[in-house]
């Protein structure tokens, strides 16, 4: 009974259309940023902020913008790990060649390089659409690869590709410790998913759904197709590209084309069908599950079959983690194909319900 929205009425549109229209769900996620900031810095050990929180709050970023490629619009992209690939290399080139390059201008300008990248393989969606799609953003993939061990330039002239960053500071403070990069993390991801969340709700998101359920329908009624699929095409590489520079500068420091490889843009497709579909939340429960499930089964797999009197090695153990996913992304596909969050928006809406029958 404590979640139900009776006696809150609205008195204007602007009320209406709230990000969160229930007073509880405002409580609730301001008494979430109180412990994601202050909670969680002091309770966390040094373990999980490598290990966990860190990689979260960048893979929920990354699942953020494919989200509003493939779950909004409908445009299937396998191709963003390049994407990232682009928007680390492009942050590193702007910061380590303009003297005095603040982190946050690198990671935007990051996000910048892979916005033209992503627009410039979102052409052939004009043309082009489902498996055809998927395959030649999946080109992209291959041609990142490609630029990135060949152009010395892109790379400082490092013959491997491998390039490094330290002293990285923001508005003077260091981000040497795990507990800076957690909040500096922290704070783009709230503040990127406030402006997705805006976006899907406006005009430009419905275009981007109307696209999705049915182009041609969008086009008898107005809507440009082009200007709807490049768009979300920039936006979802702008954002992913900005997650890119953060895997790179914030949780690796070093690193070679290979940590990008398509191995990367497989994962962010599979948190995003895990997690929901065309759900803004679905890109945390996605980023959530896909980080979390690999500590657990390393942890929890070689006591499970010590029981039966079973070893399993490493290659055992990245065997079953395939396996785990490739199980849960078909359960999910027949179950439930708008993923975590629908399950997460029903078990709400039983809440409103509770305790009558329904």
């Amino acid at each position: 009974m404590l979640y139900r929205e009776n006696g809150q009425f609205k008195t204007s549109y602007r009320a209406d259309q709230q990000i969160f229209p229930i007073l509880q769900d405002r409580w609730a996620m301001l008494a979430l940023l109180v412990v994601a900031y202050v909670a969680v810095p002091l309770l966390a050990s040094p373990y999980l902020f490598p290990a966990v929180l860190i990689p979260f709050l960048i893979m929920a970023l990354a699942a953020l913008g494919v989200n509003i490629l493939v779950g909004y619009c409908g445009q299937i992209s396998l191709g963003s790990g390049a994407f990232m690939a682009v928007g680390a290399y492009g942050a590193y080139n702007f910061f380590v060649r303009i003297p005095g390059m603040p982190l946050i201008a690198a990671v935007i300008l990051g996000g910048l390089c892979a916005m033209l990248f992503g627009i410039l393989f979102g052409l052939p969606s004009l043309r082009v659409k489902g498996l055809y799609l998927a395959v030649a953003t999946l080109a992209a993939q291959f041609f990142a690869d490609w630029m990135f061990l060949r152009i010395k330039w892109l790379t400082n002239d490092s013959s491997s590709g491998s390039v490094s960053v330290s002293a990285l500071q923001v508005f003077g403070f260091s981000l040497e410790s795990d507990a800076a990069k957690y909040w500096f993390c922290l704070t783009v991801l709230v503040l990127t998913a406030l402006l997705a969340k805006n976006l899907v709700r406006g005009a430009i998101g419905r275009e981007w759904m109307a696209i999705r359920d049915m182009d041609v329908a969008a086009a008898v009624i107005g809507i440009r197709p082009m200007y709807a699929k490049l768009t979300a095409f920039a936006v979802s590489s702008f954002i992913v590209g900005m997650a890119g520079a953060l895997w790179a500068f914030v949780y690796l420091g070093a690193w070679e084309p290979a940590a990008f490889s398509v191995e990367q843009s497989f994962r962010l497709l599979f948190m995003v069908i895990i997690g929901g579909l065309g759900s803004i939340t679905g890109a945390f429960f996605g980023a959530a599950f896909i980080v979390v499930l690999p500590i657990f089964l390393t942890n929890v797999l070689p006591g499970f079959t010590a029981l039966f009197g079973l070893h399993i090695d490493t290659a055992g153990l990245d065997h079953a983690q395939v396996m785990v996913f490739g199980a849960l992304i078909v359960w999910f596909l027949v179950v439930e194909p708008h993923g975590l969050a629908r399950l997460w928006a029903t078990g709400k809406q039983k809440l409103r319900l509770w305790p009558f029958p329904h």
